[in-house]
């Protein structure tokens, strides 16, 4: 079965801009036609107005003048009112003056063959004292006229006055403001027509001429790629306020709620995060800690300084993961180093025995076995947390090597199965290992001040449903003024460190609903308290 074939041409969906522009010429056509008509109208009716005000001023005058009141008791009106009502339309650009008695009669008419016959129009109002004005069609065509009386010197109506003007007269006069009404409006529309073609253009670039449908797929297919991405990413506009955050930032960074519009620095961010975000440079895999997470952030500014990229990557696991390789590592170097003693060691019993001295190789190798043996003993007794009791013992080979005495307090006692299973290893090392390797450096460097040994000290047992670890050294110990910030990314008392160590801990107990605390004894004393009825299992 063959596939069916596509058509050969296919109907091409107006774009976005072009749809706009077909509607905004519409408008602009229909604004500026209906504006024609109205501003028509308009011109129209105010022409006819000022027509009706022309023969109505012409005709009172007319009416009013002493000759025409004179000659309309004269014995011959036409006579001496014909030359004066040409002169009358001749001077004031009225079409016809037409002078009658009461009964309708013509005296004058700009055709003379007119005189003498009955005036077409109405004069019942005018023989009773008014000035009427109408629209009507005489012998020179449709005109806009008045008709006013003559009244003499009692009031009493001797004749009547008609002044008009023909209709297409007005026409006439409306032509020249018509025609440059009809310019005006080809022009408003030439001129809409051709900013419409301009913001069309404009839009059709920046939409790259796609349509409506186009563009709300392009959106949905965007929205679903950026919330989807494992990435965390912020857009940050000029003024850097959040113009997007996906799902994957806002768990990075523990945000919730309504963030679009907000600034940056007031979501409650560490402080050395929104430090990098704000900073000019941008920021490249630079390492920062959160309440809970460790995450590596990125920034590029957008092109045109519309604002700037935050990209985030999750690198808790793989600090914990380097955390673990580095006591793996330090398990190794301490394994080497027993060996290396164990080898110095057996040469000894050996070259003690070839010297005859069988008593003396015995008692040598028992005490060096009972030393070794002791804190292994001491250890896996009161320890039986597996992995708590190897870290105890890899650090403490590592103390050793480098002449630091790591001791277990007689109170310590952590019984296998107590530490709820919800709590991982993995913080357990990162929580007593960074706090082991912290406390045998203070120890080491406060050895060069001091006459005692170096020593370092380890409480791990179970107080009240929590889990409690405490260390504590020989060191110099921790300025007071300085415990505010000895859990901030940074900080550190070492002459050569990165201050991550101290900033993980907190992080880790954090993330497990505990707590550290920072003493001073001989030297610096750290306690981390977390508790084990939080994931329902109870202390034994």
């Amino acid at each position: 079965m063959s596939a069916r074939p596509l058509p050969s041409s296919r109907r091409r969906v107006r774009s976005l801009a072009g749809q706009l522009f077909v509607v905004q010429i519409v408008i602009v056509a229909a604004v500026v036609a209906g504006g024609a008509v109205l501003a028509y109208l308009f011109t129209a009716s105010r022409a006819e107005d000022a027509a009706r005000n022309q023969v109505i001023a012409v005709a009172r005058s007319v009416a009013d003048s002493p000759s025409v009141r004179e000659a309309a008791t004269g014995p011959d009106p036409s006579a001496v009112l014909q030359p004066y009502a040409q002169q009358v339309v001749a001077h004031t650009g009225v079409s016809f003056v037409t002078v009658m008695d009461t009964h309708g009669v013509r005296w004058t008419h700009p055709d003379p063959a007119q005189i003498g016959k009955p005036f077409l129009g109405h004069i019942d109002r005018a023989l009773a004292g008014q000035t009427w004005t109408e629209t009507y069609a005489g012998t020179l065509g449709s005109s806009v006229r008045v008709v006013t009386p003559v009244l003499d010197a009692d009031r009493h109506v001797t004749g009547l006055v008609s002044v008009g003007i023909l209709v297409r007269s007005i026409s006439d006069q409306l032509r020249a403001p018509l025609l440059a009404l009809a310019g005006v409006a080809l022009a408003a529309l030439a001129l809409g027509g051709l900013g419409s073609y301009l913001v069309g253009a404009r839009l059709r670039r920046h939409t790259h001429g796609m349509g409506a449908a186009e563009l709300s797929h392009l959106y949905e297919y965007h929205q679903a790629t950026l919330h989807s991405v494992r990435e965390g990413l912020v857009l940050l506009d000029r003024a850097h306020r959040v113009v997007l955050c996906n799902d994957a930032a806002r768990e990075l960074l523990g945000l919730e709620g309504e963030l679009e519009g907000r600034p940056i620095a007031g979501l409650e961010l560490p402080e050395s995060l929104v430090a990098a975000v704000l900073a000019p440079e941008p920021a490249r895999d630079e390492v920062h800690l959160t309440a809970e997470r460790v995450v590596v952030l990125n920034t590029s500014a957008i092109g045109a300084g519309l604002g700037s990229v935050i990209t985030l990557r999750d690198h808790t696991e793989l600090q914990a993961l380097t955390g673990e390789l580095d006591s793996v590592r330090g398990f190794t170097e301490a394994l080497g180093a027993q060996a290396h003693e164990a080898a110095n060691r057996l040469h000894t019993v050996v070259s003690l025995i070839e010297l005859g001295r069988h008593e003396q190789a015995v008692e040598f190798a028992t005490a060096e076995l009972a030393l070794a043996q002791r804190l292994t003993d001491r250890v896996v007794a009161a320890v039986g947390e597996p992995v708590l009791a190897a870290l105890l013992l890899g650090k403490a080979a590592q103390a050793a090597e480098r002449g630091v005495e790591l001791t277990l307090t007689e109170d310590s006692r952590i019984d296998d199965g107590v530490l709820p299973p919800e709590l991982p290893a993995r913080d357990l090392v990162t929580l007593l290992g960074n706090l082991l390797d912290n406390a045998v450096d203070a120890a080491v460097e406060g050895a060069a001040d001091r006459a005692d040994a170096p020593e370092v000290t380890v409480t791990a047992r179970v107080e009240d449903d929590r889990l409690l670890l405490r260390v504590a050294d020989t060191g110099a110990g921790i300025d007071p003024r300085a415990v505010e910030d000895v859990f901030r990314r940074g900080w550190t008392t070492k002459r050569s460190g990165h201050g991550l160590g101290l900033a993980l801990v907190a992080q880790a107990a954090r993330r497990n609903g505990g707590t550290v605390e920072v003493g001073r004894e001989r030297g610096a004393v750290l306690t981390v308290r977390l508790p084990l009825q939080r994931a329902g299992v109870t202390a034994r």
